[in-house]
């Protein structure tokens, strides 16, 4: 079967060692002298910590770089709003961390549904990424020693977690954004602000460029480069409510995946446990808090349903369940996410749930920190967490140093992305993808701070490397010789454009259509999945998107700003993935990290796997309809971990 496949689907691991593959495989990869490289152009598309790292380490090597974000600056993009820290097995703390350790509690942490090999090299990568971050000048917490800070986080028993209180994210994005800005003033980066990329331009399989849309004027542009990267993040606002950005979107990896880039592992999207509860029904954006909260506060409910609407400070401490402590008492409130958001949704589905209702349920439990401020004092507590809890404050109304938070999952992160091979190339000759837009390293569920550093580690380390073997192997292009091709990527994008524009009957706001969108997905492809639910919601998604192309109304114009005709274009991807996330999830017969079928579950609703079958990558290869995609499957060799029990009881 594979002989038949066009494109490459060997995942070029290479072999030996597992503490030795990523050395050698750099020693055996091509480079382009310094004085050649000016002559190579590289697109990357986003600025994220992905993006920002991955296109100014390439303009420090000396190739030109067209970098995109629709934001209005690079550093807006939506790793600023990153919180708790980033991962490193520096072990600073001497409490047996080793990059082993961190390697191992990441395969346990994804059930074991991830590469070996790229999951050790960013094990290995770890500790440079800290070295690299602090010669940047990004200004982690420090001991009073002087050393880094470190703090534990879900799913490990050691402190490798590096921080910079709660806004980790946006020191990483800076540093990496600084470096950047240097190359742009090097003349190096030209940087495209307020475009949005549409599609991909191809030549003979080969990625060339792309076409974008400048969201201010409306005008549709083509970019001709040597190869192109996505680092455009996730999809988990297919959803409709997430803690992502109202503007994160799916159409960059979309786009490239209709052009041949399979899609992998779609069904595995990260539920966050610590979230503050939906508010009402119209509410279109939910808010993070920190997973690094989880080290002080204590999660509980009331044991008695008679209890549930009374001010937490009434309850009696023997009324109260901190059910994670009772559960899983080796991790407490520290097991992974997955783990601690099901066991949020049984207590909330067993009626115990505190806070606003929503459909009828109360959706929310206490996150208490009256024992860490009693045991620590206040100053201590609010030293660490202060700017959270000022937060919290500022959308609750409610100071939580005197009433525990109230929390509940909510849709955050998406495991699944473009399938890239251990390069970070995907099935499009020359088109690479970094961080969250790839499905690499994470498995079937991400542990806390580790999504900070694969985007670094993509950026910083690994795309240099293998970009620079690509285009080794590439005669510059000539962009007289793509002028057809770029001409009919335009106009196939002017074509999309105009029927977004010209709905044969149109009524509806594309908003309306992706709330619809995100409430079939929550209740069918979310914290719990069912195989009669999710065929129901194949066909309900179906209908839905026929619905949108006759119904959906965009006002304005497309040949200046638009942000309607913006949202409905992404509202357009977002219904075709959605149904791939439900295909994905329908065939995948198993439970495993975030992916809870509960026809899977054991009799303490744990997830089972089943290795025989699935211990595999779904990858998806568009045929032409969406409804109708062909599923490949890579295999999952397990050399140096055996695939056990997953428990942290």
């Amino acid at each position: 079967m594979m002989e038949s496949l066009p494109f490459d689907f060997d995942a070029h691991c290479p072999k030996g060692p597992l503490d030795q593959r990523w050395t050698q495989h750099k020693y055996h990869l091509q480079v382009v002298s310094p004085a050649n490289r000016k002559h190579y152009k590289v697109i990357v598309v986003g600025t994220g910590l992905a993006g920002a790292s991955a296109a100014a380490s390439l303009a420090e090597m000396g190739y030109q770089v067209e970098s995109f974000c629709f934001q209005d600056s690079p550093r807006r993009a939506h790793s600023i709003a990153a919180q708790g820290g980033i991962n490193a097995a520096k072990n600073y703390h001497n409490d047996g961390d080793s990059v082993w350790r961190l390697f191992y509690d990441m395969i346990k942490g994804g059930d074991f549904r991830a590469r070996e090999s790229n999951v050790f090299r960013l094990a290995e990568l770890s500790t440079s990424i800290i070295d690299q971050a602090v010669a940047q000048g990004v200004p982690f917490a420090r001991e009073y020693s002087g050393y880094l800070a470190n703090r534990s986080f879900g799913g490990a028993q050691v402190s490798r977690t590096f921080y910079a209180r709660g806004q980790t994210g946006q020191q990483l994005l800076l540093g990496a954004y600084q470096a950047m800005s240097r190359q742009i003033a090097a003349g190096r980066i030209t940087q495209h602000s307020r475009c949005e990329m549409q599609d991909l331009i191809m030549l003979n399989g080969q990625a060339k460029g792309i076409v974008s849309r400048n969201l201010v004027t409306g005008e549709l542009q083509a970019h001709l480069a040597d190869c192109v990267v996505l680092c455009t993040g996730g999809y988990g606002n297919a959803f409709y409510l997430s803690t992502n950005a109202k503007g994160c979107n799916t159409s960059a990896i979309w786009r490239a995946h209709k052009h041949g880039a399979l899609f992998a592992n779609p069904c595995f999207t990260q539920i966050h446990p610590t979230c503050i509860p939906q508010h009402g029904e119209l509410q279109s954006k939910l808010t993070l808090m920190s997973e690094s909260l989880r080290n002080d506060g204590r999660i509980w409910a009331p044991k008695d349903i008679a209890d549930c609407d009374k001010a937490p400070a009434t309850i009696a401490e023997q009324q109260r369940d901190y059910f994670l402590e009772r559960l899983y008492p080796a991790f407490g409130n520290l097991v992974p996410r997955d783990i601690a958001s099901r066991a949020v949704k049984h207590i909330c589905d067993a009626g115990r749930g505190v806070g606003v209702e929503i459909a009828g349920q109360r959706r929310g439990v206490y996150l208490d920190f009256a024992d860490a401020i009693a045991q620590q004092g206040l100053d201590v507590i609010n030293e660490k967490y202060g700017n959270l809890f000022d937060m919290y404050e500022r959308i609750t109304a409610e100071d939580p140093r005197q009433t525990p938070m109230r929390i509940y999952p909510a849709v955050h992160y998406t495991m699944g992305g473009l399938w890239v091979d251990y390069n970070l190339m995907t099935t499009v000759d020359g088109l690479f993808a970094g961080g969250e837009a790839n499905f690499s390293d994470h498995g079937a569920n991400r542990l806390g701070a580790s999504a900070l550093m694969q985007g670094l580690a993509d950026g910083y380390f690994i795309l240099p490397a293998t970009v620079s073997d690509y285009l080794a192997k590439q005669h510059p292009i000539r962009p007289q010789d793509f002028a057809a091709e770029a001409r009919n990527a335009i106009e196939t994008v002017r074509l999309r454009l105009d029927r977004l524009m010209n709905a044969p009957s149109p009524e509806t706001a594309p908003d309306v259509f992706h709330r619809e969108l995100g409430e079939i997905l929550w209740h069918a492809c979310g914290m719990a999945r069912e195989a009669s639910q999710l065929k129901s919601a194949i066909t309900e998604i179906q209908q839905l998107r026929e619905r949108f192309w006759q119904h959906v109304k965009v006002t304005g114009s497309s040949d200046t700003l638009n942000q309607t005709l913006e949202r409905a274009a992404r509202v357009a991807d977002f219904l075709e993935l959605g149904e791939l996330m439900c295909l994905d999830a329908l065939q995948r017969e198993e439970s495993c990290g975030c992916h809870a079928r509960v026809e899977h579950l054991t009799d303490g609703g744990e997830v089972q796997r089943d290795d025989m079958q699935f211990a595999s990558v779904s990858a998806w290869q568009y045929s032409g309809d969406v409804s109708e995609p062909r599923l490949l499957q890579e295999p999952l060799l397990f050399e140096f971990v055996s695939p056990g029990v997953r428990s942290y009881r």
